[in-house]
């Protein structure tokens, strides 16, 4: 991939989201063996609580308590590994989007919803199953036609219904066909299957949908990714998302967002900032800068307090800890990478 390498769908998703209050920990056991009743027994530290939902007003969207940087953090730190278990807690305690798979999404997106509307939160949810997805590169995959991905799209839908979600729609999608790596014989189709999707989504009461317009660094001049998105239906979406699952700066995805919004009618944006606190890597080939790229740090945590009228929401969309694929000694995209988790959380200001 050329942009931005999203990938977490490779694995299926199948358990339903819990509550933040069925995520507490139990205590961990009393360490060692006392050689005499009389002496006191030390029990270790226990483990904190599950994550927290962040301040509604500052961040409305949902902390899935048992995420995959929650249970590593408890993992270590049952180990004994606070200061790893620490590090990956600034992961765990922000929310990060759940990327809806292709086995079961109405249960997926149902389950997510439901638990952010226990907890009085939005769920945010990526929608990445488009046909041909990704050229064959790292997140290779997708529906297998049109007609699959339609009603595999209906059953999200249906699982969302009247709970309110904020969904990224088809990440690289748009770009990949603007830098000429999705084949032309596909792009009448993809076109039309994003405006519908657009479309079902929208109908829905309390659905926000953002069209991916990839990033910065990608498609240039900015004026070729408006027709696109027209296309794509972004008059009826909410707006569109920069910096998926990339590393530009917040300040490029701005200046960059607010030239693309005038040539869409004014549309709203969101900014991926979950790895873009270092900026991207400087003087590397297009693979290295995006692709596990080394020495980067977590970005500004998701909010709505973006201090800018068309930027609705920092948004962490990639989800910090996953692989943008099997590069750099990185694991197959959307698999867990320690190493790299802690290295953005260590690196982050």
């Amino acid at each position: 991939m050329y942009g931005s390498n999203t990938g977490p769908t490779r694995r299926s998703r199948r358990a339903l989201a819990r509550t933040a209050a069925a995520g507490v920990l139990l205590l961990l056991a009393v360490a060692g063996c006392s050689s005499s009743d009389d002496e006191p027994k030390k029990a270790a530290p226990s483990a904190p609580a599950a994550p927290s939902q962040q301040p509604k007003a500052r961040s409305p969207f949902w902390v899935n308590p048992d995420g995959r940087a929650a249970q590593e953090a408890a993992r270590l730190r049952g180990k004994g590994q606070q200061g790893d278990a620490e590090l990956l807690q600034k992961i765990a305690s922000q929310p990060v989007a759940e990327w809806v798979g292709i086995d079961d999404p109405e249960s997926q997106t149902r389950g997510f919803t439901e638990a952010a509307a226990k907890a009085d939160r939005d769920a945010l949810l990526v929608l990445y199953n488009i046909p041909h997805r990704d050229c064959g590169q790292y997140s290779q995959g997708g529906a297998s036609d049109g007609d699959a991905y339609r009603a595999w799209l209906d059953r999200a839908v249906r699982g969302i219904g009247d709970r309110a979600a904020t969904v990224v729609l088809e990440p690289d999608a748009l770009p990949h066909m603007e830098d000429g790596c999705t084949p032309q014989e596909y792009h009448e189709e993809r076109f039309a299957l994003l405006k519908d999707a657009v479309g079902k989504l929208k109908a829905l009461p309390r659905t926000k949908v953002y069209l991916d317009a990839g990033n910065p660094s990608w498609v240039t001049p900015v004026d070729r990714m408006a027709e696109p998105l027209r296309r794509a239906g972004i008059e009826q979406a909410d707006g569109f998302a920069l910096n998926v699952s990339n590393f530009q700066t917040t300040a490029d995805s701005k200046e960059y967002g607010h030239r693309l919004s005038r040539l869409v009618g004014g549309k709203h944006f969101v900014i991926d900032t979950s790895r873009n606190g270092n900026g991207p890597l400087s003087g590397a080939d297009h693979e290295k800068a995006w692709c596990n790229p080394s020495g980067r740090a977590l970005g500004e945590p998701p909010t709505t307090r973006t201090g800018d009228a068309q930027v609705d929401a920092y948004l962490w969309v990639k989800r910090p800890g996953e692989s943008d694929g099997a590069c750099k000694g990185g694991p197959d995209a959307g698999q867990w990478w320690e190493t790299y988790a802690l290295e953005l959380a260590r690196n982050a200001r």
